[in-house]
């Protein structure tokens, strides 16, 4: 088929477990031909060496570079996002004693870091005083330790985390995402956006004129075969 036409959508930030980067791997790709989509899904557009950084910025312009250049008679819409951000991870560093003890060791200073600041705040406003001012009021004697109004306390502020949390063990109250999750999300973008950035500013994004660069460069000093680099 000819002058066909081609929807790419990329995806902001994607993780990849093999060394090679394909199409495929960056975003979702369309075409009216099954031919030619399965032919530029399969096009590599990045490949991580063992000393080079785990992570790379491709600008859609090169992949709608390779594109062209493979299939000359088609048209490129992009509907997605302009950068991908390419993360090479390891699959071997998910597995072993290391989860366990980076899990463990993230459990102990959520649990600790938690009730040693929810402590300092109490003491910080004087929550006892405050309970102690209540129960005069209401009881009109002296509250002989613990009582009912410090054990309601205890047990509300307990509820109130887990409902404003959304989550209690591996179940959700709602279907809704949790306000942690909205904040790594939130996060997430804030990072993406600015390695995005970084790249950009120094020269390190793969676009388009970079390939173009390299490849004029590759046919000045390259070695010739057959008339072609």
């Amino acid at each position: 088929m000819t002058n066909a036409t081609v929807y790419l959508k990329c995806d902001r930030n994607v993780e990849v477990q093999s060394e090679d980067v394909f199409m495929s791997d960056v975003g979702s790709l369309r075409c009216a031909d099954s031919v030619i989509a399965a032919k530029l899904k399969s096009l590599k557009v990045h490949h991580f060496g063992r000393e080079d950084s785990k992570r790379c910025v491709i600008s859609t312009l090169k992949l709608v570079e390779l594109m062209e250049d493979t299939c000359p008679d088609i048209s490129v819409q992009i509907v997605g996002e302009p950068d991908v951000l390419v993360e090479w991870v390891s699959v071997d560093r998910h597995k072993g004693w290391q989860q366990w003890l980076k899990c463990a060791l993230v459990c102990l200073v959520s649990f600790f870091g938690t009730a040693f600041t929810i402590m300092a705040y109490h003491n910080d406003v004087g929550i006892n005083d405050v309970f102690t001012e209540i129960y005069k009021m209401v009881m009109n004697r002296e509250p002989q330790g613990l009582n009912t109004l410090e054990i309601s306390y205890s047990v509300g502020l307990a509820a109130g985390i887990i409902i404003f949390f959304n989550h209690v063990g591996g179940r959700r109250l709602t279907k809704d995402p949790t306000p942690i999750e909205v904040a790594m999300r939130n996060y997430e973008e804030d990072v993406d956006k600015a390695l995005i950035a970084t790249a950009g500013r120094e020269g390190k994004e793969e676009d388009a004129s970079s390939v173009s660069l390299v490849s004029g460069a590759q046919r000045q000093t390259g070695p010739r075969k057959n008339g072609r680099n």
